[in-house]
């Protein structure tokens, strides 16, 4: 009997990547066999997104895609939208099953024929319910896997609708954890990015309650001793709980490389206090000394959202001026979009979306700026690359353990392996090219 085909779409974070590989790895052991999203399955499971509205509008676009491709195909629909909006979603055409938060990981419980259905059907717990802890991993483009760590958050910004739909701050355990990087180490892969929502937060919730028996730092002492882990890449972490301590021991480590993601969302102290963030720019300022203390040569990510209610011309100059003047290499940025059930979305202020996009474009250009005079910096310096897998358009992409993206002339056989470069100079794209100091290749 020929077996089920199942397909994937994930919209969103890298979090979602590592559950949605989890969710189809189960679909697998269920007997399915899984396929690209643009071939002809039975089965088409999408994983949502619902930070951005640009998100949320997505997913009637990909619904239309897997009915394009197989009309009779069932439609589940899961993740972060699905458990915010669950009639919303099942009332689009085409969708068949929406599961929320906890559902999502028993997926194949409310599967049976797969037959369609007149209108979708919703499993949603009340958020609150939200409360046990499934780990999981992806495994990318076969260089690098995403391994999750954390779930939730206990925050309350006022833009964010994250801990509505994924609940409270909850950690894998120590142990798991470990056993997971092994597991990923053994497939070979040469790069593991830590990912949860909040992941400084944690050892929260590791034994189904509040009690810390880990804390972040621990974690992080822990994995840099997995064998067979070459590089080990934090996704993200709040400016609060990015203590010295980390700083320090990533500086010395073996694995963990010099690269820190730290959000900010506003360079003015007064919309940090109306986001209810859990820090003032002063703070953050520290935090980056810190980083470059010890690290020169470290890259550092930037999150910021612009047009927020109440941010004023004065105010969003205010966050311009501070992230120019600040050594960071470069920046996400977030258009302000209002979230149904949040704070924000009845604060005063509204910045008209002419004068978001305005703002937008001016921080992005300043990014553009931001990551082409660190790549200057590093003009001279000697790097080790990992290869990644594709072949674009006869060339070669890596990254550097420092996040520099270089490239070179297309080779199979660079492909997942380590090579010691010395950085030359800035192509016309804005890739770095290099020449190869060390011949032998780590496999």
């Amino acid at each position: 009997m020929d077996k089920k085909k199942v397909a994937f779409y994930t919209l969103g974070c890298k979090l979602n990547f590592s559950e949605t590989s989890t969710i189809a790895r189960d679909f697998v052991e269920e007997g399915f066999e899984r396929v690209e999203f643009s071939e002809n399955a039975d089965m088409y499971v999408i994983n949502t997104c619902s930070v951005t509205e640009n998100a949320d509008k997505r997913f009637k676009s990909i619904v239309k895609q897997a009915q394009k491709i197989n009309p009779n195909a069932f439609v589940a629909a899961i993740g972060c939208y699905a458990q915010l909006k669950p009639e919303e979603l099942a009332a689009v055409d085409g969708v068949d099953l929406v599961l929320g938060a906890t559902e999502k990981f028993k997926i194949t419980d409310y599967i049976n024929d797969l037959t369609k259905n007149d209108y979708g059907e919703v499993h949603s717990c009340e958020i609150q319910e939200a409360d046990f802890y499934v780990g999981s991993y992806a495994i990318g483009d076969r260089t690098r896997a995403f391994l999750k760590v954390q779930d939730g958050c206990d925050y309350k910004c006022t833009y964010c609708t994250i801990p509505l739909a994924r609940g409270i701050s909850r950690s894998d355990t120590l142990q798991n954890v470990l056993n997971n990087a092994a597991e990923i180490s053994q497939k070979g892969i040469k790069e593991i990015v830590l990912t949860g929502v909040n992941i400084g937060d944690y050892g929260k919730g590791e034994f189904g309650n509040k009690k810390h028996e880990h804390t972040f730092l621990d974690l992080v002492k822990a994995l840099d001793k997995v064998d067979g882990i070459h590089r080990l890449r934090i996704s993200s972490i709040e400016p609060n709980l990015l203590k010295n301590e980390t700083i320090d021991f990533v500086a010395q480590s073996n694995s963990f490389v010099p690269h820190f993601h730290i959000p900010l969302q506003s360079g003015s102290d007064i919309v940090l206090k109306a986001m209810r963030r859990r820090y003032l720019t002063e703070l953050y300022i520290d935090r980056v000394k810190k980083i470059k203390e010890v690290m020169p040569h470290a890259c550092i990510g930037v999150d910021v959202i612009v047009g927020f209610p109440g941010e004023t011309d004065e105010l969003f100059l205010e966050t311009y001026h501070f992230l120019n003047e600040l050594d960071i290499s470069y920046l996400h940025v977030f258009t302000y979009s209002e979230r149904d059930n949040t704070v924000a979305a009845d604060m005063e202020g509204v910045v008209p979306q002419k004068v978001r996009n305005k703002r937008s474009k001016m921080l992005r250009g300043l990014s553009v700026k931001k990551r082409r005079a660190f790549y200057e910096s590093q003009l001279g310096s000697r790097r080790t690359v990992l290869y990644e897998g594709e072949n674009k358009e006869g060339y070669i992409h890596g990254f550097t353990e420092n996040y520099v993206k270089v490239k070179a002339p297309w080779d199979p056989g660079l492909v997942n392996t380590l090579q010691e470069i010395e950085l030359t100079e800035i192509a016309e794209d804005g890739l770095v090219r290099f020449k190869v100091v060390e011949k032998a290749v780590v496999n």
